[in-house]
Formats: structure tokens, C-alpha cells, sequence
């Protein structure tokens, strides 16, 4: 198996130099690593909602997508003389046997914790040895990642060093949130728009914490939220055009009659 997925690898990737060279797809010589950079993060977008969906056909295809963006990066860095795939690939395998000598050296490890602080500090070591300016924990974290998903990583960087709420008591996490929501208010009616965004900020940043402690990714628990939310208003736009009366004729009770009907309805985005 590992034999034909090489001989697959490598037809990739003379594809996409064939593409590339002259002679090749128009479109496809035109890109640059800096016009690349949206259909990296679209891609990686449509390889999450296959998987949310558990579409394995999508899930497969999507995966050929990211894996395209990355073959399609390392050919033009090639031509730029920068490094080739074979870089890619050799240096990620160095870095996973690095990064887990509790599996290819003398080093233990028994719990996905103990793993996680492993790799953390050897991330650490590494960043010194090549006397990076920026030696944080959270340098690795992308500046352009979605806030989301950005306060959940952090905070998980974070607690792979002992930084972080203790486990198994939640009341701490609960009271977090509600004393973030008093503080909302109190800015509310200060009525700083500044400090009105820096609490709510505070808040979905507890919010975010509370998710982890309670197992939940907030990013997916979010996505679910849009999906559920998006299918019953859909469902009361459907209600709507069936009374043939425009929008601007109803009432706020009567909307919200639609809505609670909407929800009393099952909808695949539950």
C-alpha cells in the first residue's frame, strides 16, 4: 500500500511540474505562493465541513484538494529555488520522529497529556537551537487564523504547560463567564464602545475556555449553532411566503410564533 501510494505521490506531483512548465495550463502558471493563499484556507474550510458531515466520498476528495495546494506551493518554490516537495516531505518525517521519541527513542510517555507537554517543549528546544527571536509557546499560533479557533489553540498551548483552569472542577469556568457577563453590562451602560468590545471579547474568550474544559470544540459547537440557526429561519421564510404577507407586516410576536413553530419542526441541521 505504502508502495502505490509513492508511485501516486510522485505522478502528482509530475503533473502539477507539467502543468507549471511552459506549454502547461495558462491559469496554473500564473499563481504565486501570495495568490495561493485563499484557496488554501477555502480548501481547508471544505475539508472541515466534509468531515463535519461524515461525507467520506467528500472527505476524500477534499483531502486531494489541501494536498494540492500543498504539492502546487512546493512546485513554485522550486522554480524559485527556495526548496522542492522532497523537502517538504523529508523534513516532516524528521520533525514526527523528533517529536515523539516516546515511540522512536528511550523517552516515555503514557498519556496524550504527557505527549502533548513532550511536544510542546521540544517545539521550545527547537526554536532556540535555530535562536528564533520569538521562543513563545504561542508563536507557532497563525496571526491569520479565525479568532475562534485562535482563542481555543492558544488555550491549549497553554495547558500543555500546566497554565490552565484545574480539571474536573467547573464551577471556577461558570463563574468566569457569568462575571465577564456582568461586566458587559456594566460597560453597556457606561456606553464606551471601546470597552463595550473588550468585554465581549473577554467573554467569548471564557466562552471559549468553558467549551475545552467541557470537551466541545467551539469552532464546530459555533458551526453547528449557524447550521441549526440558518434551517429554522429558513423554515420561517417558508412560513412567511406561504401567508403571502410581506415581511414588514408582521409583528415581533408574530415572528416569534414562526420561530417557535420552526423549532417544534425536525430539521436535518439539528
Amino acid at each position: 500500500m505504502n508502495e502505490n501510494c509513492g508511485g501516486s505521490f510522485g505522478e502528482l506531483v509530475s503533473v502539477m511540474s507539467r502543468l507549471r512548465a511552459p506549454g502547461g495550463c495558462p491559469w496554473d502558471r500564473e499563481q504565486t505562493l501570495e495568490s495561493l493563499r485563499a484557496y488554501i484556507v477555502e480548501e481547508a474550510y471544505e475539508l472541515v465541513d466534509a468531515v463535519t458531515r461524515g461525507d467520506s466520498a467528500d472527505i476524500r476528495e477534499e483531502c486531494g484538494d489541501v494536498l494540492l495546494q500543498v504539492v502546487f506551493i512546493a512546485q513554485i518554490a522550486s522554480e524559485m529555488g527556495l526548496f522542492s516537495v522532497e523537502d517538504v516531505v523529508r523534513g516532516l518525517v524528521e520533525k514526527l520522529v523528533r517529536r515523539h521519541p516516546h515511540v522512536f527513542g528511550d523517552s516515555r510517555a503514557d498519556t496524550s497529556g504527557e505527549v502533548l507537554r513532550n511536544w510542546e517543549q521540544i517545539k521550545t528546544e527547537e526554536k532556540e537551537n535555530k535562536k528564533k527571536k520569538d521562543t513563545s509557546l504561542l508563536a507557532g499560533v497563525p496571526e491569520g487564523m479565525p479568532p475562534l479557533a485562535k482563542a481555543y489553540r492558544i488555550q491549549g498551548k497553554a495547558a500543555h504547560v500546566g497554565f490552565d483552569w484545574p480539571e474536573g472542577d467547573l464551577s471556577p469556568l461558570y463563574a468566569k463567564v457569568e462575571e465577564e457577563m456582568n461586566e458587559i453590562r456594566e460597560a453597556a451602560e457606561d456606553g464606551v464602545p471601546e470597552k463595550i468590545e473588550d468585554e465581549v471579547g473577554d467573554l467569548l474568550f471564557a466562552a471559549v475556555n468553558l467549551a475545552r474544559h467541557l470537551g466541545v470544540n467551539p469552532d464546530s459547537a459555533l458551526g453547528r449553532a449557524n447550521r441549526k440557526f440558518s434551517g429554522r429561519f429558513r423554515r420561517v421564510e417558508q412560513y412567511v411566503a406561504e401567508e403571502s404577507r410581506p415581511w414588514k407586516e408582521y409583528t415581533l410576536e408574530e415572528l416569534d410564533r414562526l420561530w417557535e413553530k420552526a423549532k417544534s419542526s425536525p430539521l436535518t441541521a439539528d
